[in-house]
């Protein structure tokens, strides 16, 4: 059965992938970098200081730091856990691989992109709510693309992306429960 999702995951990951083009390389290349949605978070927490005051955005930024911080070392744990080479380093995929991403990292079990990406969604989302009704609905898309951008450049399959998402869409909820509690306790 493992072997079975494993096969089918290489070949969606196979098919994903070569429906790029050189010509829209370029745009996908922007949208897997780290420091191209800076903006987007200032615009974020813009939003949340607006809602929320001064004093409410200082813990939602430790809070953020916090959940970021832990989705990332998690994603290293899991990845170095399980050892699975990305598509850029797997034999018999690599051959086949559109490869345009700036590196290729040892391992790609579960991407941090994905994980990262839905944690802010859910999280800044789900805080947002009752203020922006559809802002989480524009986050969970930003989501969708991140990570498939990942699938674009060459350095994971769906189901990493699959699992990045389940993962950062529980940590996302799981630190705005936590913001929740503390934003009542300390913020009033």
């Amino acid at each position: 059965m493992i072997d079975k999702i494993i096969e089918y995951d290489k070949q969606l990951f196979l098919f994903l992938n070569n429906l790029g083009s050189p010509t829209w390389d370029w745009l996908w290349l922007i949208i897997t970098d780290e420091l191209t949605f800076i903006p987007l978070y200032a615009v974020l927490l813009f939003l949340l200081y607006k809602k929320f005051g001064l004093k409410a955005l200082l813990l939602f930024i430790v809070i953020i730091v916090v959940m970021i911080t832990f989705t990332d070392q998690i994603t290293n744990v899991f990845k170095r856990g399980f050892g699975r080479p990305r598509p850029c380093r797997a034999e018999g995929i690599m051959e086949y691989t559109r490869f345009i991403a700036v590196r290729c990292g040892l391992y790609g079990f579960f991407s941090g992109h994905a994980a990262n990406s839905m944690a802010a969604a859910v999280f800044a989302g789900l805080i947002l709510k009752p203020y922006y009704k559809n802002l989480i609905f524009i986050l969970l898309f930003w989501s969708v693309i991140v990570a498939y951008s990942r699938i674009y450049v060459g350095v994971h399959y769906p189901v990493d992306i699959l699992c990045g998402w389940t993962f950062g869409a529980l940590t996302g909820f799981g630190f705005y429960k936590l913001s929740l509690y503390l934003i009542k306790q300390y913020v009033g």
